[in-house]
């Protein structure tokens, strides 16, 4: 189909060679409707790249606990090219995320936030995510800057001013994508936060909402799994200790920071592809993603 007009008039018009990349040459087509011509990789992500070799790999890397640094000493590359990669790969795994959410009709849906920080403990952020209760395939995850508390407080404000606090607004976001992802959601769990209740009521009218109280963390699970007994956000915390075991910079007591929340936020979508991949049963198969017909 021509990528101009829509046309399926379309003839072969031999090939071109290419500087880089996985295979030699490029298929080249002319449209007999509007004759303009038009190539395999016209509407592939991977246009305009002089690597586009190293797209999949550095997704399955970025998925699997491996910095940004390491992987660019991996394949060889320099720092700046594989946070242009970050970039494009994020955008390919947001869209791919948001095909995965109108196919799950989750029943039950599990949400809470969790902190981190940018640059400094003096500016936290937090990190708003949603699960599939038994499943555990993430349904949504999305970053917002908050401001410091206890004893950060007052030296926050002084090195740095006033900060915004957005959770709500990451808060709504995701649970729009709950409400796409469970068009016939039948309950909603969270823990006794005061913002919740109002917040589900606003973007989730009618849906009943379980609160349980928060109990305190064990050693391991990167302090997001709870110390004995029956967890009943269990499906949740798992999935946030995933997130910070698999995600460099979210690793507790880690050299990796975060110096820029939307970074932060292609990071996650990026796992967040690779976890719901890695949860389809895929057996002996590493987590692929769709980069166009360029790779």
């Amino acid at each position: 189909m021509c990528p101009h007009c829509q046309s399926t008039k379309v003839r072969k018009k031999g090939s071109f060679p290419r500087k880089t990349g996985p295979t030699r040459d490029v298929r080249r087509f002319s449209c007999r409707t509007c004759r303009r011509t038009f190539s395999d990789q016209t509407t592939a992500m991977t246009v305009g790249e002089r690597k586009p070799e190293v797209d999949l790999p550095l997704f399955r890397l970025f998925g699997s606990g491996v910095s940004q640094r390491r992987c660019a000493e991996i394949f060889g590359i320099h720092r700046v090219t594989v946070a242009r990669k970050l970039v494009r790969v994020g955008g390919q795994a947001r869209l791919v995320n948001r095909l995965e959410r109108e196919r799950v009709d989750a029943k039950v849906a599990v949400f809470d936030e969790m902190e981190t920080f940018e640059h400094s403990k003096c500016k936290p952020l937090s990190i708003a995510v949603a699960v599939e209760e038994g499943t555990r395939k993430i349904l949504s995850a999305h970053v917002a800057r908050m401001p410091a508390k206890g004893r950060l407080a007052e030296i926050a404000r002084r090195r740095y001013g006033y900060r915004k606090d957005d959770r709500r607004r990451a808060l709504r976001l995701m649970l729009d994508d709950v409400k796409a992802a469970a068009p016939r959601l039948e309950r909603v769990k969270s823990d006794e936060c005061p913002r919740y209740p109002a917040l589900v009521k606003e973007a989730l009218p009618g849906v009943p909402h379980s609160r349980f109280k928060s109990r305190r963390a064990c050693v391991v699970g990167q302090g997001e799994l709870k110390a004995g007994g029956f967890d009943p956000l269990f499906s949740l915390n798992h999935s946030c200790a995933m997130f910070r075991d698999n995600i460099k910079r979210l690793t507790r007591r880690t050299w990796c920071t975060t110096k820029r929340p939307d970074r932060l936020q292609e990071f996650l979508d990026i796992y967040i592809a690779y976890h719901n991949a890695k949860l389809q049963g895929r057996r002996g198969r590493a987590p692929s993603l769709d980069l166009g017909t360029g790779m």
